[in-house]
């Protein structure tokens, strides 16, 4: 289980990696777009095979999938995004969105901290 630790651990780095650029620095467009591509990819090829038979690890990953795409979206609109103050809307949507991801991925790695199966 130890593996399966090891990839949430580096998913939830790169999630909140996005998070401090996206909230700190001038992100631009071409590049959120380039990572968040990035953690879709690192998601369907380390985390999607983790299929646990665990039904509510089931759930957190059908949940983060959806995250994962509604982000995509809000990456669109961020890119679409003119004035300044739409500008910072969008990435505060971004950021919110990494935040439940980030989120979903500590509610999966819990039960292991507390020595649940």
């Amino acid at each position: 289980m130890s593996l399966n630790r090891e990839k949430y651990l580096a998913f939830v780095t790169l999630l909140e990696q996005l998070r401090s650029d996206a909230t700190t620095t001038q992100i631009v467009a071409p590049e959120l777009r380039q990572r968040v591509a990035t953690l879709q990819q690192f998601f369907g090829q380390q985390i999607v095979p983790l299929a646990d038979e665990n039904w509510r690890v089931q759930s957190y990953q059908t949940e983060m999938s959806k995250q994962l795409r509604l982000l995509e979206i809000d990456v669109m609109f961020f890119q679409g995004a003119r004035q300044a103050s739409t500008v910072q809307t969008r990435l505060q949507t971004i950021s919110d969105r990494l935040t439940t991801l980030i989120q979903y991925c500590d509610a999966i790695l819990q039960p292991e901290a507390e020595g649940e199966k």
